[in-house]
């Protein structure tokens, strides 16, 4: 089997599972391997995303491993068999490889979450709104560089524009509404593109005014995306050189717990419009 160079997010989130499993199981590699009938490389390649496995392999790991969950297992042989190339590789070579994870992340979720505190969320921002978010970074962008990063996230929005959009919600601070990244123009324009959102029956967006107290015990910026399983969810933060992916059990079930705080403590939807219209207004 050809080994990758180059394994995507996806593919490593297949192999760090398979490892979880094995681990849960108390096997080593050396004995995984000769439960399979393969080399104790083959299942190193595996469990480092370098290789990839097939359905029949894989089943019959999650047997050895006394993996029970069906549903799981199911999951894990869509991640193992799946060959989708989607929009995003028209920018393979072209931007950093964690642009292009996102978007396969994007692609397949069932699902996705947003806590925005100093910009408004990807998925949302307006062309103007992501130029002058991609021109404040440091060191500055080249004007091609900075068109490839603007045209990859408006490219994004399909997931919740396209022909079949995911449930989407998103939790803003009221900080995030008022820093103008860009001028007054575009920061208007930014508030009504919020608000047409919002009107659409599968996007919630909610407000969390900058007078509420206690917001600090709940609140930091991330991305929590669901997978087709609760143990295939995603946490997304950014990091400098481009976005994180988190998927450990504890760390996932503290980013639930995170989210529902923050959105109980948030305006509803239709008093978080009414805030945003107020803002727009006084533009």
């Amino acid at each position: 089997m050809t080994t990758r160079r180059e394994p995507t997010a996806r593919q490593l989130r297949l192999a760090v599972e398979l490892r979880r499993l094995r681990d849960a199981a108390g096997l080593s590699a050396r004995e995984a391997a000769a439960l399979l009938g393969v080399s104790p490389v083959q299942i190193s390649h595996i469990e480092s995303g370098l290789s990839g496995v097939s359905e029949e392999r894989l089943r019959r790991l999650a047997s050895h491993y006394a993996c029970t969950d069906d549903e799981f297992v199911d999951a894990l042989v869509a991640l193992a068999t799946d060959r989708t190339r989607g929009w995003w590789e028209e920018y393979r070579g072209l931007l950093p490889t964690s642009f292009l994870d996102l978007s396969e992340l994007d692609h397949h979720a069932s699902y996705q979450h947003d806590v925005a505190v100093l910009y408004v969320p990807g998925l949302l921002q307006t062309e103007d709104y992501a130029r002058a978010v991609f021109s404040s970074r440091v060191p500055e962008l080249t004007a091609a560089e900075l068109e490839l990063r603007v045209r990859h996230r408006l490219a994004r929005r399909v997931t919740i524009e396209g022909t079949s959009p995911i449930p989407y919600k998103a939790v803003v601070h009221e900080s995030a509404l008022r820093i103008r990244v860009g001028d007054r123009t575009a920061t208007r324009a930014q508030l009504d593109r919020l608000m047409q959102l919002s009107e659409a029956d599968h996007i919630t967006v909610r407000v969390i005014p900058l007078d509420l107290d206690g917001f600090a015990r709940a609140g930091s910026t991330m991305t929590y995306v669901g997978g087709p399983v609760p143990k295939l969810d995603t946490v997304v933060r950014d990091v400098p050189h481009g976005s994180a992916f988190i998927d450990s059990e504890a760390q996932l079930n503290a980013a639930r717990t995170r989210f529902r705080k923050v959105e109980d403590m948030s305006l509803g939807p239709e008093r978080s419009r009414d805030f945003i219209h107020r803002l727009a207004k006084e533009l």
